[in-house]
């Protein structure tokens, strides 16, 4: 097949117009103002582990993202996290005793933080603490368990002993 300056351009054309639309259905998907808004207030809560968790990770209410994770830091008096979340400023009725958990999009998805409702009549404000906590499930500490588990048992479903126990 012969180059001529005709197909050329075409080509080049084309490579143009997939690019663009790459960048248009980037920017169209992609909420690009919830990671720049820096209203809202603060909300901070502490977690034994939150593996996986990162900065920007979307914090959700009823499946709603009401906000983001804006900081993740190592308390090393109390040798926790300290997660700091940024709730958006329309979301000012949420109870001062909900419960935060640390929850995984699908089986192997992204993890983000996800606030349940308490009952309480006064709400979280600036600077407020979420004290009930649910940290991360750590997919390979429950392996590890369940395979430990299984291997202590015996074929027949029996405690193992160890055969040189009685000596």
């Amino acid at each position: 097949m012969e180059s001529t300056p005709a197909r050329e351009l075409g080509a080049g054309m084309f490579v143009l117009l997939g690019f663009a639309a790459l960048f248009f259905l980037a920017t169209q998907t992609t909420n690009v103002e919830s990671y720049l808004d820096d209203q809202g207030y603060l909300v901070t809560a502490r977690f034994e582990d939150v593996a996986g968790l990162k900065e920007r990770a979307p914090v959700t209410m009823a499946g709603v993202t009401i906000g983001r994770v804006e900081k993740i830091e190592f308390d090393p008096e109390g040798l926790n996290a300290v997660v700091t979340m940024r709730i958006g400023e329309e979301f000012n009725r949420i109870p001062d005793d909900s419960d935060a958990s640390i929850l995984t999009a699908g089986l192997l998805g992204s993890k983000y933080v996800g606030i349940g409702p308490g009952g309480s009549e006064t709400y979280l404000g600036a600077n407020s603490r979420i004290d009930l906590t649910q940290s991360a499930i750590v997919l390979e500490n429950v392996i590890g368990k369940l395979l430990f588990k299984f291997g202590t048992e015996g074929g027949d479903g029996e405690q193992a002993t160890d055969p040189g126990a009685g000596r």
